[in-house]
């Protein structure tokens, strides 16, 4: 296994750094990885923490038995939440993870993405 570390800085001036990894199997193929830190990891936890909270009080809300109507406004909110987190994940890898992979020449990289967006869309 190999691993090459890459420091990419945005126009914005953000600084990205993340470690490609290329590791070969047995039968001659190989294998990409990618570990990474991104600028907004602080900012996605934060948005996951909240998500959280939130939907812990909506399941308290279902254990009182409040009116339904504000159980899914409040669903929703978490849903939109859950969105807008994925959007700045999603941000962050075409902006980083995907234009290193497009540089090292790994088109997996782009189908993986394509997978990963078809799921999270639905």
């Amino acid at each position: 296994m190999t691993g090459e570390k890459h420091t990419h800085t945005a126009p914005d001036g953000t600084v990205y750094e993340h470690t490609h990894v290329h590791e070969h199997t047995q039968d001659g193929g190989h294998v990409h990885a990618h570990t990474h830190t991104h600028a907004n990891t602080k900012a996605v936890l934060n948005r996951l923490s909240r998500a959280i909270g939130h939907l812990e009080s909506i399941r308290r809300m279902v254990e009182d038995g409040r009116d339904c109507s504000e159980v899914l406004v409040q669903l929703s909110a978490v849903k939109s939440a859950i969105n807008n987190t994925g959007k700045v994940i999603l941000k962050d890898h075409i902006t980083h993870c995907l234009v290193d992979a497009v540089e090292c020449g790994d088109m997996e990289a782009i189908a993986d993405l394509t997978e990963a967006i078809d799921r999270f869309m639905k």
